[in-house]
């Protein structure tokens, strides 16, 4: 390939890239980085095939052979890290092809996309499989939490803003402004002429010095702000003219967005994709990738390098030849194995699969997780077949207890694979004893399996094993503990919230759902998804994973049920009326656990016989806590424990 310039990357004597524009060209192949516009590089182009031409005694181009040249081309910007292409997004094909030859002058993971904004383009990466190729990197909910605090900055006159370091612009959030009215009336005028000031200028790099928070914010109020004759006005309408700023502008604000703290999981989101904006985008949120999904989802997926099904076949990402004929650590951390067999597994089961996305959980979602699950342990993935118009948004949940870990412990081989298929059952069990009682667990739930090669510190190093998952479909709504809190404003939503999180709270105590490890309560930290009517009030509440059931099958509920006071002492401060709060959780709880004993009372053969057919064992297997869970449902009296929750409540 022709190249007219410098070659990708090339920097000079200190370190600098030589260029940061090209062009490239596919119906005659080449490449155009010396440094100018792109409309500079396609004449310098076409000269230079000209010039080649007459060389060879040929007539110039004529100007359908110019025009087809520019049609096959592509706007390249060149960063330190990255290949950056811009695409037409009525022409993704063209993108494409640029891909591909740009792979074999650079790996595959340093070439990006711009202009994902557009849903043409994001829909084309899709489409191959590629969302890894845009999706923004993980966050922890804690280095997010840091980011926000740490950006904070402060200018002359002392007011907080958000600084992002990327583009170099401060964020002015609508409780900074908060008391501005009770500072001296000099410190004021300073303040809002600072803020004028920095409202008018741009900085060095083209961005603004300030901006308004959210970003959507109208921009009459901005100009509002900017119009304002602070030096004209005297002291009470300077001040009247501020409190006409505050109410138009909180009033712009969406609901989610108006608690600004970072326990505000949609402010969170907002705040932390604002901070990280770079001023070349070539990513895609959650909910450009996922139509609808949940807030706490926000940087925890990592999507991952796969597969794209071109015509039924499966073609595996390049990266998949680079890494292994490299061995690069960098590609090893996202060429997951695991990806590569559940996507083998997939085009097996699915012949009319049309393309697939795989991407992981990085950790555990829970607000307060009680023991970390491990890396990898859960994957998200968009499936699209030919027979239905809409994608398939799945989960898998890879045992927790498998071969692996059991070989780790020391056992043997057949000991590791007999327990592990007993424990696959028992989990399996454990969902049909929380369905008998009532608990709204996911519909459908299917077992796969994949093989893996065991590393282990023993003499089964290298052996093949079975490891096994469980997958479902993503459960749409809220997870309950990522609800915003300006939702509970409105009576009407608390108190269906309430409603529905007592009864599932009932069900939950009902089962002895606590963390295998520490026996915390695990109720209404991620595992709740609450489900939004029309209307946008509560609807139902689904439970997406039982794990941690029947783990308290021996106490009496009067011992236990303080943690579920929890669900409402802790949204105290969100709601406006807390009494009928609590009274509305209280009593659909005690009614709940009512009915359920009822429901085993009068079907009391089709409770006791379900798993007459598994070993019961009093040293704790399932047949057994199923026994004992019964036995404390029949012996309970509803009206005591709800009283014991009420008090628990009003501590």
């Amino acid at each position: 390939m022709k190249i007219i310039g410098e070659a990708i990357f090339a920097k000079d004597e200190s370190g600098k890239l030589k260029s940061r524009i090209g062009t490239l060209f596919l119906r005659t192949p080449g490449l155009v980085t010396q440094n100018a516009v792109h409309a500079v590089q396609r004449m310098l182009w076409i000269q230079d095939l000209n010039s080649a031409r007459a060389a060879q005694n040929l007539p110039e181009l004529t100007l359908e052979e110019e025009d087809e040249e520019l049609r096959m081309s592509a706007d390249l910007i060149f960063t330190e890290e990255f290949v950056l292409i811009r695409p037409d997004p009525d022409h993704m094909d063209v993108a494409f092809m640029a891909d591909e030859v740009l792979q074999k002058m650079v790996s595959k993971r340093r070439i990006r996309f711009l202009n994902t904004h557009s849903a043409k383009v994001r829909n084309a990466l899709r489409a191959r499989g590629e969302n890894w190729r845009m999706a923004r990197a993980p966050v922890s909910q804690e280095d997010m939490a840091a980011l926000i605090e740490n950006s904070k900055v402060s200018i002359i006159e002392g007011m907080v803003f958000y600084y992002n370091k990327a583009t170099g612009t401060r964020y002015c959030t609508v409780d900074a402004t908060r008391g501005m009215a009770d500072l001296p009336i000099d410190k004021l005028r300073a303040r809002v002429k600072e803020a004028q000031s920095m409202l008018s200028r741009r900085n060095r790099i083209g961005h603004p010095e300030l901006d308004l928070f959210p970003t959507t914010t109208p921009i009459e109020v901005k100009k509002h702000i900017r119009s304002l004759d602070v030096d004209a006005l005297d002291d009470d309408a300077l001040r009247a003219e501020l409190a006409k700023i505050d109410a138009e502008w909180r009033m712009s604000i969406p609901p989610e967005l108006r608690e600004e703290t970072v326990d505000n999981f949609e402010w969170r989101n907002v705040m932390a994709e604002t901070l990280t904006a770079t001023p070349n985008e070539t990513t895609a949120g959650e909910r450009e990738l996922i139509q609808g999904i949940s807030p706490e989802f926000y940087r925890q997926i990592e999507w991952l390098p796969g597969a794209r099904i071109d015509g039924g076949e499966v073609i595996f990402d390049p990266l998949w030849d680079e890494f292994n004929r490299t061995r690069d650590p960098e590609l090893g951390c996202i060429c997951d194995q695991r990806v590569r067999n559940i996507i083998f597994n997939f085009t097996r089961i699915f012949g009319d699969l049309e393309y697939i996305n795989i991407g992981r959980i990085v950790r555990s979602l829970a607000r307060d997780p009680i023991a970390q699950a491990r890396r990898g342990c859960v994957y998200i993935m968009q499936i699209k077949t030919s027979d239905r118009p809409e994608e398939t948004i799945l989960m898998a949940r890879f045992l927790k207890w498998g071969v692996a870990e059991r070989l780790d412990e020391g056992k043997d081989l057949l000991q590791a694979i007999i327990e592990t298929n007993e424990y696959t059952d028992y989990v399996l069990d454990r969902r049909l004893m929380c369905k008998q009682l009532g608990m709204n667990l996911p519909v459908r739930v299917a077992s796969g399996q994949i093989t893996e090669v065991y590393h282990g510190h023993n003499e089964y190093n290298g052996t093949t094993l079975q490891t096994y998952y469980n997958l479902r479909n993503y459960v749409q709504g809220i997870a309950s503990d990522k609800i915003p809190p300006a939702r509970f404003r409105n009576p009407a939503f608390a108190v269906k919230f309430a409603k529905l999180m007592g009864e599932a709270a009932a069900i939950d105590m009902v089962v002895g759902r606590r963390s295998t490890e520490t026996k915390e309560n695990l109720f209404d930290k991620n595992y709740e998804v609450v489900q939004l009517g029309p209307d946008g009030l509560p609807e139902s509440v689904v439970v997406t994973d039982h794990a941690g059931s029947f783990v308290n099958y021996q106490h009496e509920y009067e011992d236990f049920v303080a943690p579920y006071a929890n669900v409402i002492r802790r949204r105290r401060s969100f709601v406006t009326d807390y009494a009928s709060f609590a009274d509305a959780f209280v009593d659909a709880f005690e009614s709940r656990l009512r009915r359920a004993q009822a429901d085993y009372r009068a079907r009391r053969r089709s409770f006791d016989d379900l798993f007459v057919h598994r070993p019961f064992d009093v040293g704790g297997s399932g047949a057994y806590r199923w026994a004992k869970t019964l036995e404390r449902l029949d012996r309970c009296e509803p009206e005591r424990v709800a009283k014991a929750l009420r008090a628990a409540i009003d501590m």
